[in-house]
């Protein structure tokens, strides 16, 4: 996991150019980091990959699947918007889920603005009244309610919902800075969502080059596209229990000039021996299947044809060990 502790701060980053605070059109140039909240399956990650341009987060309608957080720099001429994709804050049931917890409620103490996504398909429940009341104490970090999913409902629920956000705020005490409501599938009012994010963030400098669109490490994020992969229709008690770990990335010696391979050796932890064979599959289908689908997108992240050898292996009730979560990067 990238820790938000090791984020650029003001104090101990060095900024991308020596000039990159300069004005841009006599406004002072802004930089900051927005955190996207909200329960399990409320589109955060999507709605990141929407405003970067590009996937910097793994998606799946499972439940939970962001882990840790992931950062996507959106670049603008005026500013530099660092996005943080968090866990979806939940009910614990593992120490796992204790330790996601922790990373969501420590990125909210260090970023500059939080984006509450509330889907707009799914009535406020508790999940969602649990997460504004932990808000409510954060009294200077400026709180965004965002609307999601917009494009699977019709208008009229669409207002009941922003009523509803609406009235939750002025229940608990506090006012929202601005409700936004978008939809990250079909880009509507994305970009409206950046143009209300940027003014809130303080003046700064350019953290990050122009051409960067994460911090997140090559490896880590092929570890995220192989889980991705794997994910796609499993059993509901399964996606919880996978985990990846990429042992090896290294360009394979001897090859012709210009046609680079490169070797990828990954392990795809489970809990239970049972579960081997749902992920494995008849004959093998089932990962030949993940390896096909996890090698395309690696590809087309890193930009060179790629060998990608995987392996399922149990590591018994990982998600209540805290050696084993330490061993996985938890």
């Amino acid at each position: 996991m990238v820790p938000m502790s090791s984020r650029p701060t003001q104090q101990s980053a060095k900024p991308a150019t020596d000039d990159a605070a300069a004005p841009q059109g006599g406004l002072p140039h802004r930089s900051g980091f927005a955190c996207f909240v909200g329960r399990p399956n409320a589109g955060k990650s999507t709605l990141t990959n929407a405003l970067v341009g590009t996937k910097v987060a793994i998606t799946s309608d499972r439940p939970q699947t962001t882990r840790h957080t992931v950062r996507g720099i959106v670049h603008r001429p005026e500013a530099q918007l660092i996005l943080v994709d968090t866990p979806g804050l939940h009910k614990p049931r593992t120490l796992l889920g204790e330790r996601l917890n922790d990373v969501v409620r420590s990125t909210w103490a260090e970023v500059d603005v939080i984006g509450f996504c509330l889907p707009a398909d799914q009535k406020l429940g508790p999940g969602d009244k649990f997460i504004a009341k932990e808000l409510a104490a954060m009294k200077r970090t400026p709180k965004v309610a965002i609307v999601t999913k917009t494009d699977l409902v019709e208008s009229k629920q669409l207002a009941e919902q922003l009523i509803a956000i609406s009235q939750l705020g002025a229940e608990l005490g506090f006012e929202w800075a601005e409700i936004i409501p978008v939809s990250a599938v079909s880009g509507d009012q994305v970009e409206l969502l950046a143009d209300l994010l940027v003014p809130m963030l303080p003046e700064g400098p350019k953290w990050y080059p122009e051409g960067d669109l994460t911090d997140e490490p090559e490896q880590i994020m092929v570890a995220e596209l192989i889980r991705e992969a794997a994910l796609e229709g499993v059993r509901d008690e399964l996606p919880h229990s996978l985990a990846v770990v990429v042992e090896e990335m290294l360009l394979r010696e001897g090859r012709p000039e210009g046609k680079p391979l490169l070797d990828i050796h990954a392990n795809v932890y489970i809990e239970r021996q049972s579960q081997k064979a749902i992920v494995i599959g008849s004959k093998g289908a089932r990962l030949k299947h993940v390896g096909t689908v996890a090698r395309q997108q690696i590809e087309a992240l890193l930009g060179t044809p790629v060998y990608l050898d995987l392996h399922v292996k149990v590591a018994k009730d990982w998600q209540r060990d805290p050696k084993q979560l330490r061993k996985l990067g938890f």
